[in-house]
């Protein structure tokens, strides 16, 4: 025979605690029923003892269960009691409750454990709407009461005992919960902050809600004290809430305009990872600002990875100039290894990359280095190969003509320029020992190859060697 709970919304547990009887005798277990014993008993707390007395067992003892199930009378019964702590997250005392109503108003057990009206003994769980009655609190669901009023029957998520995650995701929800705007920190978010007390965080919000809850969603959760006020409860950890995308990401040009948003606003629900699902090739600076993920933080919003809405079918066609102008752009999602797939370094092919007329216009491009030119070539043997077959070679004369430098007749006295902005041009032709004839102090000309504000003394720091090509081991030091 097994005795086994009534569980309602309140539970008293006086009559409604967990329980088991074991059968010895071949009968058919069934559920204990307190109708069928309402003859024998005129008082609960014949078997409830710890509803009325502080420290009692608030189960009967096997031996007054023996009194009855003797073998004779009744059949014999071994009484176990429950090992687990009543599953609740009501703040209930009986034995005070009791003591507060009865210099009140006289009270009993039946006053919360029978409907109106019902048989004695005819046992169920109280009612939210009876608790609101007798704390003068406004007759209006209870779910939607003040902040202030859900510690008068509860006590926080992270404090219940013996709650399933079936039980916790089986809570009422609140009607503010389906506000169209719920989940904007507007709505929610204010709602959160505590109004009384000296907590953090708001009691109602406590009270059905634990910190691995919030975590779900706030990659955020270390920062905001409201989230680390919550404590922890392992069975809601299986309950995590919906998540939606903001409505403002639904908008046509939020992909466009996303990366100009202030990080703050997306540290909530993304973390660098999640960014880069997209940017694969490189961050951007809002996405760098971001936290990256880790177990106080979560893995955010899971992000999926698409073409912008500017590739389109004919894209593979049309992309060359948008990729002259904004190459940054390209960056974010492309390496160096998307272009060659197709863009491969082919003389014969040289169209199948640059514009047709670009041959006559590359030397201006590689000297103000509008483009890379080593991304793809091997300046020292790519570059040679042309320049060798066309003539433009280099001519050892500091003065005159040049063969490659042709264009400007006295290049060689403004060289130096060139060299700083773009040294891996000259090393398409020229080696060290070129630079040497007048860049040296040990057998050359002498003439400083270093240009203003140049700090000798950290290069020193960074690298003495390349100090010996041209002083040897006299290096002068700054006075």
């Amino acid at each position: 025979m097994r005795i086994r709970a009534l569980f309602g919304g309140f539970v008293l547990s006086a009559l409604c605690g967990v329980a088991f009887l074991a059968a010895r005798s071949p009968a058919a277990e069934e559920t204990f029923s307190h109708p069928k014993h309402a003859k024998l008993f005129v008082s609960c707390s014949t078997c409830h003892t710890a509803a009325e007395r502080a420290g009692a067992t608030m189960y009967p003892t096997a031996v007054q269960c023996a009194a009855c199930h003797d073998g004779t009378r009744q059949p014999v019964v071994t009484w176990k009691a429950p090992a687990t702590p009543r599953a609740s997250n009501l703040a209930f005392n009986h034995v005070q409750h009791l003591a507060k109503r009865g210099r009140r108003t006289p009270g009993t057990c039946a006053d919360c454990h029978t409907a109106s009206g019902g048989k004695w003994m005819s046992v169920r769980g109280p009612q939210a709407e009876q608790c609101l009655t007798c704390h003068k609190l406004p007759a209006k669901s209870h779910v939607s009461l003040p902040d202030s009023a859900c510690a008068t029957c509860h006590v926080p998520l992270s404090r219940a005992a013996g709650l399933t995650s079936e039980r916790i995701a089986a809570f009422p929800k609140p009607p503010s919960h389906d506000a169209p705007n719920f989940q904007a920190a507007s709505a929610h978010g204010a709602q959160a902050k505590a109004t009384t007390g000296s907590g953090h965080v708001a009691v109602s919000c406590a009270t059905c809600h634990v910190r691995t809850y919030c975590v779900a969603c706030h990659v955020n959760a270390p920062e905001v004290p409201q989230i680390q006020a919550l404590g922890l409860n392992a069975a809601a950890t299986a309950t995590p809430p919906p998540v939606a995308a903001p409505a403002d990401h639904a908008k046509g040009d939020f992909e466009t305009r996303h990366g100009t948003q202030n990080a703050s606003a997306c540290r909530t629900c993304h973390t660098q990872e999640s960014c880069a699902a997209c940017h694969n090739a490189q961050l951007p600076g809002t996405a760098r600002a971001l936290f990256s993920a880790g177990p106080d933080r979560g893995h955010g919003a899971s992000t999926t990875g698409k073409l912008p809405s500017s590739h389109t079918p004919t894209w593979k066609t049309s992309h060359g100039p948008v990729a002259d102008a904004s190459m940054r752009s390209c960056a974010s999602c492309h390496r160096r290894e998307s272009c060659l797939a197709c863009h491969v370094p082919d003389p014969a092919g040289r169209n199948g990359y640059h514009p047709a007329s670009f041959l006559t216009r590359h030397p201006a491009e590689a000297y103000s280095r509008s483009g890379t030119c080593s991304d793809c070539h091997n300046q020292a043997q790519f570059c040679q190969s042309c320049h060798q077959s066309a003539g433009v070679v280099t001519q050892r004369s500091l003065l005159g003509a040049g063969g490659y430098h042709d264009g400007n007749r006295q290049f060689f006295v403004g060289h130096g320029q060139a060299a700083r902005q773009a040294l891996e041009s000259c090393a398409s032709c020229h080696v060290e020992r070129d630079c040497l004839t007048c860049h040296s102090v040990v057998k050359g000309r002498g003439y400083s190859p270093h240009g203003p504000n140049f700090d000798s003394e950290r290069l020193l720091r960074k690298n003495p060697q390349l100090c010996t090509a041209c002083h040897g081991t006299a290096i002068p030091r700054r006075q």
